[in-house]
């Protein structure tokens, strides 16, 4: 049965606006941004943007709302997370709608969105009766207890590529850790955020779930104020970098999932249907390359490296084509402004120059003109990628996939741990042992073998090195929206 989708009308909010203390408000200066769709860069809407002093006000609410909800008891926070989770999935397709619209990615794939961040938040409701304390023995005179306590705001600071998922997503932990939570919604797509802010208004206590878009002065903000307990990211590496830098006035703690240039390893004795459909599919060409943990590095062994591009490439050109993002068929979308546009281009210009093979793509889109004037560029993989390219370096964001021959293990795991980034990596061999001991030599936080890009709840997500601090989709996420608190009881008469 064919999925029927609201018109776009219906699913836009009806306010652009800030949201804390329960309700709709003006921002003091009444600053706008303009918000685009990158399918046809034209504007959609104009954004009110939250000041310094916006911040101030929406946290010294959010703080006196977690007064009392801290209080409240595990099962009635359990009970309001719960509502959540229904409501988006009573709402997954007019969300899944505006993150088409506003980011460009294909609203089919879209659709699972909403869905993802309700099944946190039921999570995350399950979890919350093993917030307990634990009782520690010294002797008979005395009793020695700890309790978890939450920390207080938390502002959460989120990405433009799952704008719905990850705002949902990551209000469940620090909400059911007792806090109240700041989303603040992508700079660039902020529409679905408002959305949600306006479908959960009744579910939660006014100042406990709290929506400010803005900027740089707003994250800034955000990171230093003295009453937000806890920051955290989705994004770049210079971002986490500077919101690091911001919260350590403050000795703010952060959660931090940053950018990839992740690894997709491939052994001689490795499935090749398997393979071929995870290197495609590992590249996420679906919301043009733009996810932190693509599997943007693909290292093939020479004896299966021929016969693996030319099926890979086959596999891109047949299931991956630009489109209309709010159209049902369509397969792959734009990058997310002219910005990124210009410097995934510059990528390729420079691959080009440094010598890589380009195998196909390389370009703006041409034959389709429904999709002019959007920012797209063709499913691009170049071969013969040196360990010295930019592109083999840095993180690109965008439609590139770097492919590289190797034959020697050694070498192999060094051009592979041979940069700042440590988010995923993708193992493809048929035996176990090899996939074991290559998992452990791989510098990265969460590691597929013969498969790629899934998320598993209860399985702790997150980066080393440059790609970010701390762990999600966890008890050990939970865990990090509490502080422990030790009570030492005299018994001694």
């Amino acid at each position: 049965m064919a999925t029927v989708l609201p018109s776009i009308e219906s699913a836009l909010p009806k306010n652009r606006s800030l949201f804390y203390d329960g309700k709709w408000q003006t921002p003091s200066a009444g600053q706008w941004r303009e918000t685009i769709n990158p399918g046809n860069g034209k504007a959609i809407d104009k954004i009110l943007q939250a000041s310094a002093s916006d911040v101030d006000a929406a946290v010294t609410t959010a703080h006196k709302a977690f007064l009392t909800w801290k209080t409240t008891a595990p099962g009635q926070r359990a009970a309001h997370l719960r509502n959540a989770a229904n409501v988006l999935r009573d709402n997954a397709k007019e969300l899944a709608l505006l993150d088409a619209l506003n980011t460009g990615n294909p609203v089919a794939e879209m659709l699972s969105d909403a869905n993802v961040a309700a099944a946190n938040l039921d999570y995350f409701a399950g979890l919350i009766p093993m917030l307990k304390g634990e009782t520690i023995p010294v002797s008979d005179e005395s009793f020695h207890y700890t309790l978890r306590e939450p920390l207080g705001v938390v502002a959460r600071i989120v990405a433009f590529n799952h704008p719905v998922m990850f705002a949902g997503a990551k209000l469940a932990a620090p909400l059911a850790a007792g806090n109240t939570v700041i989303i603040k919604p992508p700079d660039q797509a902020p529409l679905s955020c408002l959305r949600l802010a306006e479908i959960l208004a009744d579910v939660f206590p006014p100042g406990v779930v709290n929506v400010l878009p803005g900027g740089v002065e707003c994250g800034k903000a955000l990171s230093t104020h003295p009453l937000v307990k806890k920051v955290t990211l989705i994004g770049s590496v210079p971002t986490g970098k500077a919101i690091q830098r911001a919260a350590a006035d403050s000795l703010k703690p952060t959660l931090l999932e940053l950018g990839g240039k992740n690894a997709l390893i491939a052994f001689p004795d490795a499935n090749l249907e398997k393979l071929v459909e995870g290197v495609a599919k590992g590249m996420n060409f679906t919301w043009a390359g733009q996810s932190c943990g693509s599997t943007s590095r693909v290292f093939l062994h020479e004896r299966l490296h021929d016969e693996v591009l030319q099926k890979v490439t086959k596999f891109v050109q047949e299931h991956f084509r630009p489109g209309v993002p709010t159209e049902m068929s369509t397969t792959m979308g734009p990058v997310i402004n002219k910005q990124a546009h210009d410097r995934v281009l510059g990528y390729i210009e420079s691959a080009k120059q440094e010598g890589a093979k380009l195998v196909v793509g390389g370009k703006p889109p041409t034959e389709n003109a429904d999709i002019q004037g959007g920012f797209f560029i063709e499913p691009t993989i170049f071969a013969d990628v040196q360990p010295t390219m930019r592109i083999a370096k840095e993180e690109i964001f965008g439609p590139v996939m770097s492919v590289f021959k190797w034959r020697d293990e050694e070498e192999l795991l060094t051009m592979v741990n041979a940069t700042e980034y440590g988010l995923t990596a993708s193992i493809y061999s048929e035996n176990l042992a090899t996939a074991h001991s290559t998992a452990k030599k791989v510098e990265a936080g969460y590691i597929w073998i013969n498969q790629v890009g899934r998320h598993f709840l209860n399985v702790p997500f997150g980066g080393v090195k440059e790609s970010g601090l701390g762990r999600e989709e966890s008890f050990d996420e939970l865990l990090s929206f509490t502080q422990t608190k030790s009570v030492n009881v005299n018994l001694a008469r």
